[in-house]
């Protein structure tokens, strides 16, 4: 499982430099991938590439995506992963800020143990 805490505006250097990254190493990893991100106070905007490069992230196979929770209190981005989570591969759900916790566990629960 991995998660991260958007700060700030994010571009899509920080998709190509980070998430992706760490996308396909839990993958090869894992072969699959259990994601977790918070979109909190510290989240002021995306950026146009960054909305773009996110458009990119269902082009990994449809098989990699296991669950991914989506945390926020920002209503615009929590509707807007509402009305496209059922194109998102995998399981996934909105959770609002004071739910990180239970989107953690919920993501967690999905996770499958490393193999050996």
């Amino acid at each position: 499982m991995i998660g991260f805490r958007a700060v700030g505006t994010i571009e899509a250097s920080d998709y190509r430099d980070v998430l992706d990254p760490a996308i396909d190493a839990a993958i090869a990893d894992q072969g699959s991938v259990n994601l977790v991100v918070v979109m909190g106070d510290e989240f002021d905007r995306y950026s146009l590439g960054a909305m773009l490069e996110d458009a990119k992230l269902i082009g990994r196979p449809l098989s990699a995506w296991n669950r991914a929770a989506f945390v926020t209190n920002h209503d615009v981005l929590a509707g807007i992963a509402t009305a496209f989570g059922g194109l998102v591969p995998g399981e996934f759900k909105v959770f609002s800020l004071d739910q990180q916790d239970a989107a953690v566990a919920w993501v967690a629960e999905g996770a499958t143990p490393a193999t050996s």
